[in-house]
């Protein structure tokens, strides 16, 4: 063979065997979600190379549905971290709120099946400790009221714009039916959960020690329907659910085990099924996966 029909063969049978290229998965999940019904916004973001990313409807706005949990967190952990609130300091559980249209008072409907450790405990007294690992790992709306009511709305939401997040709002705790039927619920969008998440990984959403506690904390999370779904055994999920009529999301950070990582963001809506919405998203999350081992 002339030699330089060998360099040709030699380059080109290099180029096939290169790792597949980022615009090809996205190219990929975009032609798969196509045929799919629903709108959805994914991001990807591998931790140790800012070039291994991409986005889709990244900017579309979302209800947050659970996924507004994480922020309520990173606000109590900013308030733990300023001497403001301990994670031993006990409060009453009581279920009874406020509505923000008109502050009438509401209650939570309690169901007696229901696997939420704090509903079992309303007229006893909880930590602040296991009431955050209660609304992030079994999603307790119960919970996160609670919270909520110590650590503020508006207040978390300032604390999305100081770490960039621009389009999360946090206006109100679960089930205030009077602000749900005047259209005022919580915001998100996959661009502004993937900048919240790349700063706890980081160790910036508070400081490396409070993230660290929030990263064991979302590690310990209840559902796996989505990013986890479909993933082996030894790859370890840093994430937030998020589930209402017609809505699947999944916000987090996925750990492989040979020490790299990504944040991956999967939100979803108008779905005509919410079983086939998790199906959807762990797919995408599976794309995501194969495409992080094989670079």
């Amino acid at each position: 063979m002339p030699s330089y029909l060998l360099l040709i063969f030699l380059l080109l049978n290099s180029f096939l065997q290169q790792d597949p290229d980022i615009s090809e998965l996205k190219s990929k999940i975009e032609e798969y979600l196509s045929e799919q019904e629903g709108i959805f916004a994914i991001w990807f973001q591998d931790l140790e190379d800012e070039n291994q990313h991409f986005a889709i409807n990244e900017d579309t706005l979302f209800h947050a549905a659970s996924t507004m949990k994480t922020p309520v967190m990173i606000e109590l952990f900013r308030r733990v971290e300023a001497g403001e609130i301990s994670l031993e300091d006990s409060i009453l559980v009581e279920n009874k709120f406020n509505s923000i249209v008109d502050g009438s008072e509401f209650q939570m409907e309690l169901l007696p099946e229901s696997t939420d450790p704090i509903e079992k405990k309303v007229g006893e007294m909880a930590t602040i400790r296991q009431l955050n690992h209660a609304m992030i790992t079994y999603s307790s709306n119960l919970a996160t009221n609670i919270l909520i009511q110590q650590v503020g709305a508006e207040q978390t939401t300032q604390t999305m714009r100081e770490l960039g997040a621009m389009n999360i709002q946090v206006l109100r705790g679960v089930e205030d039916l009077k602000a749900f039927d005047q259209g005022l619920s919580n915001r998100t969008t996959a661009k502004d959960l993937a900048m919240i998440f790349e700063h706890i990984a980081n160790g910036t959403a508070v400081n490396p020690e409070m993230d660290h506690l929030m990263i064991d904390i979302l590690t310990d999370q209840h559902y796996g329907d989505i990013i986890p779904a479909k993933l082996p055994d030894d790859v370890t999920v840093a994430h937030k659910t998020g589930s209402i009529t017609g809505v699947e999301h999944d916000s987090g950070i996925v750990y492989l085990p040979d020490g790299s990582s990504y944040v991956f963001i999967f939100l979803s809506k108008n779905l005509p099924d919410n079983i086939k919405g998790r199906e959807i998203g762990a797919a995408v999350s599976e794309m995501v996966y194969e495409f992080g081992i094989s670079q």
